[in-house]
């Protein structure tokens, strides 16, 4: 049986192939029972906030008929945005287990660290760096063959790969 993180890494596998960010996400029971799953679609509903994590929780939601996920716990591939640490506060997810780190778009560990931030309505039980390895070649695989965006003046703009730690956390592997 595949794990919940074999499960996000398919769906971030699938995202690539159609184009995008190659993020996936897992929403899970206490019991083990997959809720819901997705990646990222922002290319395909032009939406810009159609990530993996917020796509997965919607449907979840929507499959338990309540706003509330408590006992519910979310795989991701990428640490959380601060959009989607705030809706995983918001669907009271009870842990949320991701994959690489993202030093400049995550919103758990980096950035604005939503779940730290006393306007937090709650704080899931977090474990990064699973699979942390797998997930961020994913993401340097497709940000390394992508064409890249231009800038006002034609140049080619770089964007900076994620998915790589920028400080020792302590957090686990595997």
């Amino acid at each position: 049986m595949a794990s919940p993180m074999d499960i996000a890494l398919a769906e971030a596998r699938a995202a690539a192939a159609r184009g995008e960010i190659p993020v996936g996400a897992v929403v899970m029971t206490g019991d083990g029972t997959v809720l819901a799953r997705s990646g990222n679609a922002v290319e395909a509903r032009a939406d810009a906030s159609a990530h993996a994590e917020l796509l997965a929780l919607r449907a979840a939601a929507a499959a338990r008929g309540g706003p509330r996920l408590s006992d519910c716990d979310l795989y991701v591939t990428l640490e959380p945005c601060p959009m989607c640490a705030q809706a995983i506060s918001f669907f009271r997810i009870r842990r949320l287990v991701f994959g690489a780190y993202d030093p400049k778009g995550g919103g758990v560990d980096h950035g604005a660290r939503v779940f730290d931030a006393p306007s937090c309505h709650h704080r899931p039980e977090v474990v990064g760096g699973v699979r942390e390895a797998e997930a961020s070649a994913l993401l340097r695989d497709f940000f390394g063959r992508k064409p890249f965006p231009s800038t006002p003046g034609g140049a080619a703009k770089r964007i900076n790969p994620v998915g790589t730690r920028s400080e020792p956390t302590g957090r686990a592997e595997g």
